[in-house]
């Protein structure tokens, strides 16, 4: 308890909506106060980056779960929304809270939001608590040689391997207090998409909220793990990688949790080691992606390599579009874009596929893929969105040489070794040979004939020439290192 007080504390919850393994959660019920179980939807603060719309879908639908949880327990999600600060500052004079807790944030914007919270709360004699509930290790913890962030993955990936050991396991509350204090009613918010609701293709998919988050986790690390080596990169293969992104973004399961599962499959003798240290390479990803952003908060906006703002790139809003809309003519690209339209997801060998595409046979800025990946993933975290873009266009940390330009046309002939992606997302093109598949304008025209695809009418032609495009990309970096070395 917090010595000489029976006031209730706040728990205030952001992108941590679970009660297992939640450590503020944890601390403020273990205060020995109610617990008053606080969201804000901060639509007003300057500077805060707002979600977009599939992440607001996913939102709506973890905070319902998180409701009934919560309620299940005793308790009451108090909702509000508005300017956090003045929110949270009102509820805590409305509950006359000793206390506030919550976990902590990485981009600049809300470090800086929460770091004025907590003096105003302290200056009105609220105890104020912050924790890790989001990461492995903050992003300040592992360092150089040299004493400074990692900017390479791989050294960082094997410093996490040698140090890195979870906390132990901390379990949900079994009782938390309710209070009469006005909520509002998460219907008001609109956050499920409406008129049109293009958010039919979501709900098959996908289960928000942490029950979903653990079963998907269990499922993953029972079966699918073993293959993940293999599977991974596989986007013909519907269970081969976890699907864990969303649940990780809202908080719906920490990665320390995922982390301390798989290691016990692996002691057990349960799960291939390989597999799924390769599986745990990928959350580390996720982490060294906060080490960026928490160390170079403009990461979503400005080059990581300042080499780059000398790239001379190209403002194509039709050529932006067709790719926004899976109409590029590649039918790798094409399926991935479509994908994510319908499902709010894309697999993540894809994800490369498309932004090298954007971003070197377009010419297109990073920034735009970004931005659209933003609004259309249901995982699009602050972090990995960004430093993924800038790896992938060449822009960022330990980045894929900007030399490196993915052929759309191969890539799709090696990784859709069965073609049912392209033909799921693409079923225009579901009948022609797997020959013509990945580059259908080089089939003959009676093969198209045979196969219903008209070139141009129901199927685009390609907006750009691999090999021209590719050799634009060449001479635009050339012409990048040319102004970098005469600035």
């Amino acid at each position: 308890m917090i010595e000489g007080l029976s006031d209730p504390v706040i728990m205030w919850f952001r992108r941590d909506l679970r009660l297992e393994d939640n450590p503020a959660l944890t601390a403020a019920v273990s205060s020995g106060c109610p617990v008053v179980c606080v969201y804000i939807h901060d639509d007003k603060t300057p500077g805060l980056k707002q979600d977009g719309a599939a992440s607001l879908w996913w939102l709506d639908k973890s905070l319902r779960s998180l409701s009934e949880n919560i309620a299940s327990r005793g308790g009451k999600l108090l909702l509000r929304r508005g300017n956090s600060e003045k929110i949270l500052l009102q509820i805590a004079k409305e509950v006359r809270a000793a206390g506030v807790f919550w976990n902590r944030r990485y981009g600049a914007a809300e470090i800086s939001l929460d770091q004025d919270i907590k003096k105003k709360l302290t200056d009105r004699s609220i105890c104020v608590q912050s924790f890790n509930g989001s990461l492995l290790t903050e992003p300040w913890v592992f360092k150089t040689g040299k004493g400074s962030h990692y900017r390479v993955f791989s050294p960082y990936w094997r410093t996490v391997q040698a140090n890195y050991l979870p906390h132990p396991h901390i379990k949900a509350p079994k009782a938390l207090a309710t209070c009469d204090v006005r909520s509002e009613n998460l219907d008001d918010w609109k956050l499920h998409p409406e008129k049109p609701d293009w958010s039919a293709g979501f709900s098959p998919i996908w289960t928000p909220g942490e029950q979903g988050a653990r079963e998907r986790l269990s499922d993953f690390l029972g079966g699918a793990v073993s293959n993940y080596c293999e599977h991974r990169n596989r986007p013909d293969v519907e269970q081969g990688t976890s699907g864990l992104s969303p649940h990780l973004r809202f908080g719906e399961i920490s990665p320390v949790t995922i982390w301390r599962a798989a290691k016990a499959r692996i002691e057990a003798g349960q799960a291939d080691e390989k597999n799924a240290m390769v599986f745990l390479s990928e959350v580390a990803w996720r982490e060294f992606s906060y080490v960026l952003l928490y160390h170079h908060p403009e990461l979503a906006a400005q080059n990581y390599n300042p080499a780059f703002e000398h790239m001379p790139w190209v403002r194509n809003d039709g050529a932006l579009r067709a790719w926004q809309t899976g109409q590029t003519g590649y039918p790798i690209v094409d399926a991935g874009m479509r994908q994510l339209w319908k499902t709010g997801w894309m697999h993540n060998r894809v994800r490369m596929i498309v932004a090298s595409f954007l971003t070197k046979h377009l010419m297109i800025h990073w920034t735009e893929g970004e931005a659209w990946f933003w609004d259309t993933l249901v995982d699009a975290c602050p972090a990995a969105n960004a430093a993924s873009w800038q790896w992938t266009a060449g822009s960022g940390a330990d980045a894929a040489p900007y030399f490196r330009v993915f052929n759309p046309i191969t890539q799709g002939e090696k990784f859709d070794e069965t073609g049912e992606y392209v033909k799921k997302w693409c079923p225009e093109l579901s009948r022609l040979p797997r020959k013509f598949l990945y580059s259908p304008w080089t089939a003959p025209e009676l093969v198209l004939r045979e196969a219903g695809v008209l070139l141009g009418s129901n199927y685009p032609y390609p907006i750009v020439d691999h090999k021209e495009g590719r050799a634009r990309a060449l001479a635009a970096y050339e012409t990048m290192k040319q102004r970098r070395d005469a600035a």
